[in-house]
């Protein structure tokens, strides 16, 4: 019988499609800005937000939006101009751990019998147990980040390559760092669904990393680390429904891992393409 056959991998295709789109699109400009470390933290707040949720009996939806986004802003305020620095992540970081902890042995102790699967899912991700209606939530919540991601992308590259440049041509800057903060704590958000907080990071960095090293052109790269972030997530679903054993999570930062690895056989490292997207971003 075809895959296809199977609702529950129609819905893992439709969501994690649109899912993985959605982090490409966000983890390049991520890799782009070097905040790949930002994606580390949310991936713990992602957790850290279910859990809350979960142990107060709420949608653990609710607690991995709110946390998410939350995190991400605070993390832009407390940098220069809405780029994160290390110093501010270290210091949320080890604040988010600790609440992590806290917010486990509430559940663990009052709630897990309940929904004792929760947890796993939330760390490994459940993309193979989406109902009809979290497959269009999905979609429709990627859908959106799609589309605000593309319509701030030449601003964006712009403030990213010469922030002093472009401030002074009139971007806003800071507003426009703190909006893609908010867009990158939503898609992490959606992506815990697909790839679980502990491999959260895999999808947003290994995809645009690889596009990064195959191109110089920063639209290019922008398009090409979405789609190789698709192809990534239909090639671990794959791996996942022909081998049942195998988490379709594990396959597709698998085959993230594998497709960067591959870049470095015969490409060498490539810079920042900083004078093609400052001319891009400065131009009309």
């Amino acid at each position: 019988m075809s895959a296809f056959a199977h609702p529950f991998f129609l819905h893992a295709i439709l969501a994690g499609t649109a899912i993985a789109a959605a982090a490409g699109l966000a983890g390049y400009f991520l890799v782009l800005r070097a905040q790949v470390f930002t994606g580390d933290a949310l991936s713990h707040t992602a957790f850290t937000g279910a859990l809350a949720a979960l142990a107060i009996g709420w949608d653990l939806r609710i607690g991995l939006f709110a946390s998410t986004i939350g995190v991400a802003l605070l993390l832009g305020f407390l940098g220069r101009r809405s780029r994160v620095d290390d110093v501010a992540i270290g210091g949320v970081f080890s604040w988010i751990l600790g609440l992590g902890v806290f917010f486990l042995t509430l559940y663990t102790t009052t709630r897990s019998t309940a929904n004792g699967g929760a947890g796993v899912s939330v760390l490994f991700g459940s993309i193979f147990g989406l109902s009809t209606s979290s497959a269009w939530t999905a979609v429709i919540v990627a859908g959106v980040l799609c589309v605000a991601l593309l319509g701030i992308a030449r601003p964006l590259l712009f403030a990213s390559v010469d922030e002093s440049v472009a401030a002074a041509r009139g971007v806003p800057v800071r507003l426009l760092g703190l909006v893609f903060l908010a867009l990158v704590g939503a898609c992490a958000a959606e992506a815990t669904q697909a790839v679980g907080s502990l491999l959260l990071l895999g999808l947003l960095a290994a995809p645009a990393g690889a596009a990064q090293r195959l191109t110089d052109s920063p639209y290019r790269a922008l398009v090409l680390a979405a789609a190789l972030a698709v192809g990534e997530m239909w090639a671990g679903l794959a791996v996942g429904y022909a081998v049942p054993s195998v988490p379709p999570s594990f396959g597709v930062i698998a085959a993230g891992t594998l497709v960067y690895g591959l870049t470095f056989l015969r490409l060498p490292s490539r810079g920042r393409p900083q004078v093609r997207v400052a001319r891009a971003g400065g131009s009309g």
